[in-house]
């Protein structure tokens, strides 16, 4: 456990503050993800190559986070571990978002969204990592569901308003979401206090990879989340790559019906943050995202049954939002029960890498999917295939998760010792 120090802010106040680090990432990928295929869709028709360019940021995930992660876990400068890494990237991040509409073919645009990615993925396991190291563990639950809490506003606000300010200008998300990200992921590194140290040290490439995989081969508890969250994060890749072509191409609707969707998408996870936090530390993280994961699930599955839009399929998608948001809210809190606290940047690297995995197949197989079957679901141009491809892997990893109730009450129970005078 981390308990606050002198030298600290209050708890309360910094999870806010990391939580607005939180919004400004939130906002970056949702832009990138909702508006970057109809700029690329100027250039092809093709779903797969679409969903390649966006996918790519399953490479970055995959890698990068091997190195920044255990690395950041040694960098001891003035200000900090953590957040020179966070210092670094904040720049290139809001750079290349206000140059992504503007530039003149599918492969320049690719070049430029691929420097978004690395500098994203330089700065997100330190931020990850400033979780454990700045907080109780007693809290991890309600810290992550304000950090999620940030993260559906920005998903709100980047979905409905970037919709609308894109069919004004396309540029105009772009250049809104610059800004936004680079003031928003600057709070975290000027306003939160780590211990600095006074020795920089970088132990090489090869060994912090070597590094990486004894700590993945020493907490195989570890392994099972890393499993669990390649399946969480693919699913969510897939899903905010095509929701709005399968909105506007695959049921033929106009983009305020896209819009509405996109509205209780985000509702439903803006409550889910507000209330599966406290129900997690009360009830156990690995339960509750268990419980929560059979509904989203289900409800994914059920999406590959609609061949025209209903208006009373928004309160059914506001509800799988609110358990799928339960679930992505949660996810993080339960890593960190999990980790052991020298190597919760090693970790943090672990798990951004097993994100990359889910980024790079997500998109894939669901572009690829529907334009295989495009001739077969010709009501809607293969868009059909997109719920059922998405909902499977969070069903499959379902028993993973169960398994971790054991492990996250043997971590709560001897954390309540250590607390007992």
């Amino acid at each position: 456990m981390a308990p606050s120090t002198p030298e600290q802010p209050g708890v309360a106040r910094t999870i806010v503050t990391l939580g607005v680090g939180a919004f400004g990432l939130a906002w970056s990928l949702t832009t990138t993800a909702a508006y970057l295929p109809p700029v690329l869709g100027q250039y092809t028709s093709s779903t797969t190559l679409i969903a390649l360019v966006l996918a790519a940021e399953g490479a970055f995930a995959l890698t990068l986070p091997l190195v920044i992660g255990p690395w950041s876990d040694t960098f001891h400068t003035p200000l900090g571990r953590r957040r020179p890494f966070m210092l670094v990237a904040v720049g290139p991040i809001g750079f290349c978002l206000a140059l992504m509409a503007f530039m003149p073919s599918l492969w320049t645009t690719a070049l430029l969204v691929f420097a978004f990615f690395f500098a994203y993925y330089v700065y997100e396991p330190p931020y990850r990592g400033l979780y454990p190291d700045l907080l109780p563990d007693r809290v991890f639950g309600r810290a992550q569901g304000i950090q999620h809490l940030f993260r559906g506003v920005a998903l709100g606000g980047a979905l409905i308003g970037g919709g609308v300010l894109f069919h004004l200008w396309r540029p105009s998300p772009f250049l809104l979401a610059a800004v936004v990200v680079t003031v928003a992921c600057l709070v975290p590194v000027l306003f939160v206090r780590e211990d600095g140290g006074h020795g920089r040290v970088f132990e090489g490439v090869g060994t912090y990879v070597r590094h990486s995989w004894r700590v993945l081969k020493a907490n195989p508890d570890v392994g099972k989340f890393l499993l669990a969250n390649a399946a969480w994060e693919g699913t969510f890749a897939g899903a905010r790559t095509f929701v709005v072509l399968y909105i506007t191409v695959g049921l033929g609707e106009p983009l305020s019906t896209s819009t509405a969707v996109l509205a209780a998408v985000a509702g439903g996870y803006v409550v889910a943050a507000i209330v599966s936090g406290p129900v997690g530390d009360r009830f156990g993280l690995a339960r509750v995202i268990t419980a929560c994961s059979v509904v989203y699930g289900v409800g994914l599955l059920g999406g590959g049954l609609a061949r025209t839009w209903h208006d009373w399929y928004l309160p059914v998608v506001f509800v799988v939002a609110l358990f799928a948001g339960s679930v992505m809210t949660l996810a993080w809190g339960l890593l960190f029960k999990l980790m052991p606290a020298g190597d919760r940047g090693a970790i943090s690297g672990l798990a951004t890498t097993t994100k990359g995995i889910g980024l790079i197949i997500g998109p894939l197989l669901a572009g690829a999917l529907i334009d295989i079957l495009r001739p077969r679901l010709a009501a809607t141009e293969g868009y059909q295939v997109l719920w059922p491809v998405l909902g499977l892997p969070i069903l499959l990893v379902i028993p993973l998760v169960a398994s971790l109730i054991r492990a996250e009450t043997t971590v709560d129970r001897v954390a309540g010792a250590e607390l007992t005078p």
